[in-house]
């Protein structure tokens, strides 16, 4: 019983750093590639490298159903892949990309009080 819910939590956790690395991999396809120059990081082609063996680590990393004799720590530097990208990069890039509002947040009325 102790074996099974650790072995629930375990992939839930790996689970979730996958999540992550995707998330981090697919907001990085939506953001034009010069808004990575703009900003002063990295260029889009190796954040998609990094993200990209992120995912694939996280991925083989997964305890159950693979069971693959990988070095699981690994997704935890996957996740500080993805984690970098999203708090450091992602708001960086955000005002270069075009979106309206600037990143998510409330766009502001164009007109004037």
């Amino acid at each position: 019983m102790i074996a099974t819910l650790q072995l629930f939590l375990f992939f839930a956790f790996y689970f979730a750093i996958l999540a992550i690395a995707a998330w981090a991999l697919i907001d990085l396809s939506r953001r034009p590639t010069s808004a990575f120059t703009a900003a002063g990081k990295l260029t889009k082609t190796k954040w998609a490298l990094i993200l990209t063996t992120a995912v694939v680590v996280a991925f083989i990393s997964l305890p159950y159903p693979l069971n693959l004799p990988f070095p699981s720590f690994l997704a935890l530097l996957s996740a500080v892949a993805a984690v970098v990208y999203l708090v450091d990069v992602k708001p960086a890039v955000a005002p270069y990309s075009g979106r309206r509002g600037g990143g998510g947040g409330p766009s502001r009325p164009s007109g004037g009080w």
